[in-house]
């Protein structure tokens, strides 16, 4: 074996002596996923060779037969894993084995809990499989050259996962990369024959690139004894060795589908549901999309990786195809494979091809279709909600044609239930909307307990009217954009007049219109009192046990999507509230009894009040509590 010359020694980044830790000391719960590790990442070189052979054919070198080959040595106690795919430089070798080369890697790993770290599923959540060969290996050795590059420019990567990696140059004839595992004491089952062809049926059967082992037959005599010398090794593939997408469905089984999403995901968990479809026609392709079952630590970066892998007629063409699904659709994983797009394809030539945003649409309204389909089975569907709502929450603004579909999936806190699980639809609010009931209604607020204990629910609850209690930070913006569901309209409760539609009879209306006129003198007192600081001051019939509210107007920004705006350093024009009095509460009537010298101070106080109870901030804290010190003590 050629020994590796000019060589040094580099310290690993940050983040990698961090996840070898963690790999070292903690993942011991799933160990023999590092074979399946190794074999995508082999898998994905031979793609990419294939690909960039298509343009450059002597790249294959007069090896044109992709494959990943496996063997084992089980008095060295060593595991062997090559392809003669892509293979890498001298600097492909520092920046893929030496960092992590994805953003938010490192937060990722500061969040890290103790019991989270113990979990072998984490593994995969950054796309790091590589690093998983120190769960069983003391020491693993890279030998590697690009394909193209010269004999000489092979390269050499050594590592006992200490925090620093050896490399050097290395004659290296064949084109790809060769993985030695020096298997760590209690690891060297792995070692075997058997062991390691059923990982690869286990794992990796569904792999185009087949994966090979050697097998040793030797001639036997009259008494069926090996002959000795006449040993023949062959190497004999595992795995089907057969694009699973192009499979009939009906020969796929599940366990199947669960192994290749786990392929193409790098996640270690299974996927909530799937869909294989395969459509001809005017457009052709086929299309193996995933719901995963958990989240990726980057789900809320919307720059990050994201998007199908895109092949063409079987042909590997880019991961992180994102020009394919929307970016409310992001955690969507899975395989797109199409006859309409030329195989020289680009990121920049799919922006512009008139064919991608045709198979976007049908893979939004496939996914979207996936989804529905999911709602059935509450429990799952509630553990993909809880996952990934949020984010689909971003659909109405960024898909409007598919409005009433993303409408009809998402999920919200109400007072039907006053829990704070977002577990009730739109359908079913409207099912159990009350007689003469026109509208949707809904409050937004800063958090859970602030919506349920809104003021602006009182006359709701009194009369049984159910209200959708909104508090994450996109639910305004959401609204904004969902302005209606099934012929009603939605309406933000705490912003313009109180509408209860035909609930309230006509006797109650009277009564409220006489309340009005005999509180107009209190009104007028009030608004002169309040000056500048109010909008309006009024008479309400929205209140049954709070003294007062404050309103906004109905087109007007909410106090929620002002205070996120304001943080972010987004200037605002001022915006006075509409304060609303109850006409029946104490505080109210003591008010209309007070003389001139505290009118003043009990009306900045019921506003001040108001405010502190929609979730806003008092611009002169101070003042509220003098004024509030003075009428208590008078």
């Amino acid at each position: 074996m050629t020994t590796a010359t000019r060589e040094e020694t580099l310290g690993f980044q940050t983040e990698v002596k961090q996840l070898l830790n963690l790999m070292i000391n903690s993942l011991y719960s799933n160990r023999e996923i590092f074979l399946r590790e190794l074999i995508s990442n082999a898998a994905d070189a031979c793609d990419k060779l294939r690909y960039a052979a298509l343009d450059n054919d002597a790249l294959y070198e007069g090896d044109s037969e992709l494959r990943v080959e496996i063997e084992h040595d089980s008095d060295a106690g060593t595991v062997t894993l090559r392809d003669n795919g892509i293979g890498m430089s001298r600097d492909d070798v520092i920046a893929n084995l030496g960092t992590i080369a994805k953003s938010g890697t490192a937060e990722f790993l500061q969040q890290l809990s103790g019991e989270q770290q113990k979990d072998a599923n984490l593994i995969g959540q950054f796309g790091v499989g590589f690093y998983s060969s120190f769960i069983v290996a003391d020491e693993v050795s890279v030998r590697t050259r690009k394909a193209g590059a010269p004999a000489a420019e092979g390269v050499e990567w050594r590592s006992a996962g200490e925090g620093e990696f050896t490399i050097g140059e290395l004659e290296r004839d064949a084109h790809g990369t060769e993985i030695v595992l020096q298997l760590k004491e209690d690891a060297k089952e792995f070692a075997d024959d058997s062991r390691l062809q059923n990982l690869v049926r286990k794992y990796s059967d569904h792999i185009e690139v087949p994966v090979k082992m050697p097998r040793t037959e030797a001639a036997k005599d009259d008494d069926g004894n090996d002959v000795e010398g006449s040993e023949v090794t062959t190497w004999e593939t595992v795995n089907e060795a057969t694009a699973l997408w192009v499979r009939p469905k009906s020969e796929i089984t599940a366990d199947e589908y669960k192994a290749f999403y786990k392929h193409v995901s790098h996640d270690f968990s299974d996927p909530l549901t799937w869909s294989h479809n395969k459509v001809e026609g005017k457009l052709e392709y086929t299309s193996l999309l995933f719901v995963p079952g958990r989240a990726p630590f980057d789900l809320y970066e919307r720059d990050g990786a994201r998007g199908v892998k895109l092949y063409v007629q079987r042909v590997f063409i880019m991961d992180d195809a994102e020009q394919f699904l929307p970016l409310y659709l992001r955690f969507i994983k899975g395989v797109l494979d199409t006859r309409d797009l030329s195989l020289n394809v680009s990121r920049e030539i799919l922006q512009q091809d008139p064919q991608v945003e045709k198979i976007k649409s049908a893979l939004t309204k496939r996914s979207l279709d996936m989804l529905k389909k999911l709602t059935k089975d509450t429990e799952t569907y509630q553990t993909f909600w809880n996952t990934f709502g949020s984010v689909l929450k971003e659909g109405p603004g960024e898909d409007p044609g598919n409005r009433e579909n993303i409408a009809g999936l998402l999920r919200f806190s109400s007072t039907h239930t006053d829990s704070a699980t977002q577990d009730q639809s739109l359908a079913d609010y409207v099912e159990r909307m009350k007689e003469g009931q026109q509208k949707i209604y809904y409050i937004v607020a800063d958090g859970f307990n602030a919506a349920k204990s809104s003021p602006h629910l009182e006359i709701f609850r009194k009369k049984g009217i159910e209200v959708l209690l909104l508090s994450d930070r996109i639910d305004e913006w959401l609204m904004s954009h969902l302005t209606e569901f099934d012929g009603k309209t939605l309406t933000d409760v705490a912003k313009g007049e109180l509408d209860l539609g035909d609930v309230e009879d006509e006797e109650e209306k009277k009564a409220q219109e006489e309340t009005a006129k005999d509180k107009e003198d209190l009104v007028k007192r009030v608004q002169e009192a309040l000056g500048e600081s109010v909008q309006e001051v009024k008479v309400t019939h929205r209140l049954t046990d709070s003294p007062a509210c404050v309103v906004l107007p109905e087109h007007e920004m909410g106090f929620q999507m002002r205070r996120i705006m304001e943080a972010a350093g987004q200037p605002l024009p001022e915006v006075k509230p509409i304060l609303e009095l109850n006409p029946g509460h104490a505080l109210v009537n003591r008010l209309e009894g007070a003389d001139e010298a505290s009118f003043s101070d009990l009306a900045h106080i019921l506003l001040d009040q108001a405010i502190i109870a929609e979730g806003g901030h008092l611009e002169d804290p101070a003042a509220y509590v003098k004024r509030l010190n003075g009428v208590l003590t008078a």
